[in-house]
């Protein structure tokens, strides 16, 4: 559940985005803003929320961060304004990262090697289901209550996941492999995590190739709701079947780990992502119509299947001592790109699809080129070419 605290704080208000618009008179760049702050929020979140888990251990943060999103998420529904929303939604990132990073964290507390790549496709699945579920049911609410009612269920995720926090979490990393050292000890574990190059380049392939999911989830409302007529229910369907195909190239992953090495699968997804974005740019360029901007979409997001949990393997692969750091820095990567990325897709108005086309390509270019002209020597000169090499960490009492 706390994987999916990104997407579904994204996506369940989705469908109804176009109506928030309208209601607090803000233009589309403006409304798609809101989803910026909230992806600016959930990465530099994580860059607090992760050295902090890594002191204090992880549920004492986990339950501070999964309060203050309770109350933010709650705050959104009465926003006056779209600038109120905006910096409220920022509010709510920065909370919710907490659990974001946390989930990561406690997965490399308790497996390593081929398992952990299969722990996080396992995620992945989970995962999945909130981009699947949240649209189809913030459609379904879209049809009931207004934008401000999908908050308030926001909430209410909120008040489960607390619940959970406080009775059902018990603590994945005991005292004596905590780290010491408060914001110096931080800031140390960021210098040697920001030196190491395979590390590096593993964030920035995933973030570049994550920012073209998130180009489409900015981008996609008001692509395939005002300019091919789907309705909010048909949008939300649609968005789900992506969603969809994250979970199936997950579990791919998955059955591709017991025999490839985690480079091998992360190549293979980063090449279909942009194989999917190449076809994204032809069909917007074209004009080929929406089932070729369906099946092009599919692909792209699809691929980040293979590319999520490889990615996140190999980042914390080395650093079973600094888990909550080094997952900061990854989810940092992914979620400030895809705050850049978000905006830009509604620049030209919301006559046209050519800017998520180009951004979408745009990225995946620059994360292919990254992972194959950086990581991929790097991965060639460390032990993880063998995944099963890794040194597993410590089994907590």
């Amino acid at each position: 559940m706390l994987s999916m605290f990104g997407p579904i704080s994204l996506d369940l208000y989705l469908p109804a985005l176009p109506a928030l618009a309208t209601d607090l008179r803000s233009s589309t760049s403006a409304a798609q803003l809101s989803i910026t702050a909230c992806l600016l929020g959930l990465a530099v979140g994580q860059l607090v929320a992760g050295p902090l888990s890594d002191q204090f251990g992880r549920r004492k943060p986990l339950v501070v961060g999964l309060a203050v999103y309770l109350l933010a998420s709650a705050a959104c529904a009465f926003a006056p304004t779209i600038e109120a929303l905006v910096a409220l939604r920022l509010v709510q990132g920065l909370a919710g990262a907490a659990g974001i990073v946390i989930a990561r964290a406690v997965a490399r507390d308790l497996y390593s090697g081929r398992r952990l790549v299969i722990i996080f496709s396992r995620l992945i699945l989970v995962n999945g289901l909130a981009p699947i579920l949240a649209p189809v049911i913030g459609g379904q609410l879209a049809l009931v209550v207004s934008w401000r009612g999908i908050f308030l269920v926001l909430a209410a995720f909120g008040v489960v996941l607390l619940a959970a926090g406080v009775f059902g979490v018990p603590e994945s990393l005991p005292p004596e492999r905590r780290r010491a050292g408060g914001v110096g000890d931080t800031l140390r574990s960021f210098g040697t995590l920001l030196k190491d190059r395979l590390f590096v380049a593993v964030v920035l392939a995933a973030g570049f190739a994550g920012a073209s999911m998130f180009a489409y989830i900015a981008g996609a409302t008001f692509v395939l709701q005002r300019l091919f007529g789907l309705s909010a229910q048909q949008f939300s369907f649609a968005f789900g079947a992506n969603a969809l195909g994250i979970m199936v190239f997950g579990q791919v992953g998955a059955r591709l780990a017991h025999r490839w090495s985690p480079h091998r699968v992360m190549a293979l997804g980063l090449l279909l992502n942009l194989l999917g974005s190449a076809g994204l740019a032809v069909t917007v360029l074209v004009g080929l119509g929406l089932p070729f901007l369906l099946g092009s979409l599919f692909v792209m997001v699809s691929a980040l299947g293979l590319v999520f949990p490889t990615s996140t393997a190999l980042a914390l692969a080395d650093y079973p001592d600094r888990a909550g750091a080094a997952s900061s820095l990854l989810g940092l990567g992914q979620y400030v790109m895809g705050a850049v990325v978000a905006p830009l897709v509604g620049l030209a108005g919301e006559d046209t699809a050519v800017p998520l086309g180009i951004v979408a390509v745009a990225c995946s270019v620059v994360a292919t080129a990254t992972f194959f002209a950086v990581a991929v020597p790097a991965i060639h000169r460390s032990r993880l070419v063998e995944p099963d090499e890794i040194t597993p960490p410590q089994t907590p009492a």
